[in-house]
């Protein structure tokens, strides 16, 4: 999947392994959530049968569902596996394809023996049923230093490119995206979103800017980001 007009990022899919104990993971969190909830119910002697409904099972029923919409793609259990749910060309899913992912779940799992860990064996981007139903894979989630970028989309830098700004690097993609976009689009006000871009990255970088073109100093931090990204590979 391309971000921007320039990275190549190749995600890692996540292995069977990873997917399984994020699974127990999540399995270990809800038990302890029953028992806490249990004990609860038992200590303040509540005898609502809408609270055992709704605390024991509806809030387990949904607890992956309700995780993976809230918490961009990840449960407590893919949290600490640093996994994440993304669509096949790597932007977040839907809340149809977090939807179809849950309902056939039941398929994937309990109901038929956890075929789904069967599908994700033979699967290429160990995708289960729900996977490819949806349209998800489940990643690595990776700093965006260790991306594979393409080489190819480097070659207008010049090979004794000297970088001026060297905190450039401590910017995220998004940020980087933002404004090469910014550079890109040709508007009416296109110079004073320029230039308050600019005091922003200055002030968030906390360089001393030695362009005094706005648009050239934007232009230096993305090709200084550039550089310290293909450094790292």
């Amino acid at each position: 999947m391309i971000t921007g007009q320039y990275v190549n990022i190749q995600p890692t899919v996540a292995s069977v392994g990873d997917r399984i104990f994020a699974q127990i993971i999540d399995w270990i969190v809800l038990l302890a959530y029953l028992v806490l909830v249990i004990w609860i119910g038992f200590e303040c002697n509540i005898n609502s049968d809408w609270y055992f409904i709704i605390f024991i099972g509806l809030v387990p029923l949904f607890y992956t569902l309700l995780c993976e919409i809230f918490n961009q793609g990840q449960s407590v259990g893919k949290m600490i596996m640093k996994t994440q749910v993304v669509k096949l060309d790597g932007t977040s899913p839907t809340l149809g394809a977090f939807l179809m992912r849950w309902l056939l779940y039941l398929i994937d799992g309990p109901m038929t023996s956890y075929m789904g860990l069967v599908v994700m064996i033979l699967t290429r981007n160990n995708q289960r049923l729900g996977d490819l139903a949806a349209g998800t894979i489940v990643i690595k989630k990776q700093k965006y230093k260790k991306i594979q970028i393409s080489l190819d989309e480097y070659d207008y830098l010049a090979k004794n490119y000297t970088p001026r700004y060297p905190q450039a690097a401590d910017l995220s993609l998004e940020q980087i995206d933002i404004i090469t976009r910014t550079l890109s689009i040709s508007q009416k006000d296109f110079a004073l979103r320029v230039a308050k871009l600019a005091g922003k990255v200055r002030e968030k970088l906390n360089i001393e800017r030695k362009e005094t073109d706005d648009a050239a100093f934007l232009h230096r931090i993305v090709r200084d980001y550039q550089y310290y990204a293909l450094e790292e590979i």
